[in-house]
């Protein structure tokens, strides 16, 4: 449940809001929901903001007259400090939030996806006459029904996948240079493919049947 920041949130909305798509697929990897707070209504994230409020107190506060020189110097006295704040019991309700974990929201884990995440990044670009997309200084084709008209890029550190109504319709490697062109042979008209097959060393061919 997180606050309406730009990288969240792309456009803040009470019902439907536009999820950063990035962060979107960050969620749906791990099947998590994200439902952004309403706008101007502090009361929808109070848990969290108690929460922050008590490792200020508990911990922060503790640690504010300690040196240290390594972060893992730092992590291990923050962790002693966390066991010892998640075990102590509430005020008002029986247990602690340990217990509290333990009973509630321990048994609803999954165990984690096989595969980690691998971060994405989402880019809106669209097809040129040639039926290619610029992406980063390079090209690259899509099916040329599609040429001239909007789609989405969605760039991984390795591949680049066009979509097209929420349905991808390309799928490239990452060119190592400005000015490359990656084409693939399906996305082609049938009339461009009949030119491609007319190589350099075909004409060259031809032209000897005929004589000098």
């Amino acid at each position: 449940m997180p606050d309406n920041l730009r990288s969240a949130v792309s456009k803040a909305h009470r019902y439907e809001p536009d999820i950063n798509p990035s962060y979107r697929d960050l969620a749906e990897h791990y099947a998590v929901a994200v439902v952004p707070t309403r706008a101007r209504k502090p009361r929808d994230k109070a848990k969290a903001e108690v929460g922050v409020q008590v490792v200020e107190r508990w911990i922060l506060a503790a640690l504010r007259h300690r040196q240290f020189f390594s972060l893992k110097e730092l992590n291990t006295a923050i962790v002693a400090l966390l066991e010892r704040l998640n075990r102590r019991p509430f005020r008002k309700l029986p247990g602690s939030r340990q217990s509290a974990f333990d009973i509630l929201d321990r048994p609803g884990l999954r165990p984690l996806p096989k595969q980690p995440y691998v971060y994405t990044e989402w880019k809106k670009a669209r097809a040129h006459i040639h039926y290619h997309v610029e992406v980063n200084g390079s090209f690259y084709s899509v099916p040329s029904a599609l040429a001239q008209q909007s789609v989405e890029v969605r760039l991984t550190a390795r591949t680049l996948e066009v979509l097209h109504g929420n349905r991808r319709v390309a799928s490239h490697v990452l060119l190592g240079r400005r000015g490359a062109f990656s084409t693939q042979r399906e996305h082609m008209p049938a009339a461009h493919q009949a030119h491609r097959e007319w190589t350099p060393q075909r004409l060259l061919d031809w032209g000897a049947r005929i004589g000098p």
